[in-house]
C-alpha cells in the first residue's frame, strides 16, 4: 500500500536569507501601499467634506440675498404707509438677518473644527505608520546583517540592537540563545529561553534551545522533556536533533533514540489502515 504523504510540517524547508529577504520586502511593499492608501482616502474625505461645507455656505448666502430682496420689495410697498414703519421694519429685518447669520456661522465653524480634529487625528496615524515602517526597515536590515555574521558575539551584538528597537522580541531572544550556545554559555542560553517561554510556552525554537542547554549542563530529564515538547510543536526538529552535537551526551539514551527515530513505519501502518477504510 502507498505510504501516507508527509505532512507540511515534516516537509517544511528552512527559510534561506534570500527567501527571508523576499518575504520581508513583500511585507514592506504591502505596508507602504497601505500607508499611501490611507493618505489617499484621507485626502478624498477632506475634499468631499470641504465641498459640502462650501455648497452649504453658498446656499446660505443665496438664501439671505433673496431674503433681503424680499424685504426690499416689502419696504417699497410699506414706504407708502410711512417712513417710520419702514425704519422699524428695516431694523427688525437687520436684527433677524444678523441672528440667522450668526447661527449659520456658528454651525459651520463647529463642523470645520470637527474636520480639523479629524485631519489632525489621521495625520497622526499616518505619521505613526511611517515611523513603524522606518522601524521595520531598520530591524529588517539588522536581521540581514545577523544572517551574514559568522561570529556568535557579533550576532549577539546585532540581536541586542534589535531588542533595543523592539524590546521583548521573541525571535531575537531565541536567536540570541542560539548564539550563546555556540559560545558554550549554556546558563545564559537557559535564562534567555526561560524569558521566551514565560511569554510563549509552546515556542518550539525556545524549547529546543533550552533542551540543548540542559543537555550541555547534564540535566538529562529536563533536556528530554523540552525536546519532546519541541518535537511535538515542530516535527522537523526531530531530524535536526538527531544530528545536533549539543545532544551528544544523550546520544545513547533510549528516550532520545525514540524521540529522534524515524516514524515512517508507524505512518505507513496508518496509511494502510486508511486505505482499507476507503476500500
Amino acid at each position: 500500500m502507498p505510504a501516507e504523504p508527509e505532512t507540511a510540517a515534516e516537509t517544511r524547508i528552512p527559510l534561506t536569507p534570500f527567501m527571508e529577504r523576499y518575504i520581508l520586502d513583500e511585507l514592506k511593499a504591502v505596508r507602504t501601499e497601505m500607508a499611501r492608501f490611507q493618505v489617499s482616502v484621507t485626502e478624498d474625505v477632506v475634499q468631499k467634506e470641504l465641498a459640502v461645507a462650501d455648497k452649504a455656505i453658498s446656499y446660505a448666502n443665496v438664501t439671505v440675498t433673496y431674503f433681503f430682496y424680499l424685504l426690499a420689495g416689502a419696504a417699497s410697498v410699506l414706504a407708502i404707509v410711512g417712513w417710520q414703519s419702514l425704519r422699524e421694519l428695516k431694523k427688525t429685518a437687520r436684527e433677524y438677518a444678523e441672528t440667522e447669520m450668526k447661527k449659520i456661522t456658528s454651525t459651520y465653524e463647529h463642523k470645520l473644527k470637527q474636520i480639523e480634529r479629524e485631519l489632525q487625528r489621521k495625520t497622526k496615524v499616518i505619521a505613526e505608520n511611517y515611523r513603524e515602517i522606518e522601524r521595520f526597515q531598520e530591524i529588517h536590515g539588522l536581521w540581514l546583517r545577523a544572517s551574514q555574521e559568522q561570529s556568535p558575539q557579533a550576532k549577539i551584538d546585532i540581536y541586542d540592537q534589535i531588542l533595543d528597537i523592539k524590546p521583548g522580541d521573541l525571535d531575537a531572544l531565541t536567536h540570541k540563545a542560539d548564539a550563546a550556545l555556540m559560545m558554550n554559555e549554556r546558563q545564559w542560553a537557559l535564562s534567555l529561553c526561560n524569558r521566551v517561554l514565560q511569554v510563549d510556552q509552546q515556542n518550539a525554537h525556545a524549547l529546543y534551545q533550552r533542551a540543548c542547554a540542559h543537555a550541555g549542563v547534564g540535566n538529562e530529564d529536563q533536556a528530554l522533556s523540552d525536546l519532546e515538547l519541541a518535537v511535538q510543536s515542530n516535527v522537523h526538529l526531530r531530524s535536526v536533533a538527531a544530528d545536533d552535537e549539543e545532544f551528544d551526551p544523550l546520544r545513547q539514551h533510549p528516550r532520545f533514540i525514540e524521540l529522534t527515530s524515524d516514524s515512517s513505519d508507524h505512518s505507513g501502518g496508518d496509511s494502510d489502515s486508511e486505505a482499507k477504510k476507503q476500500a
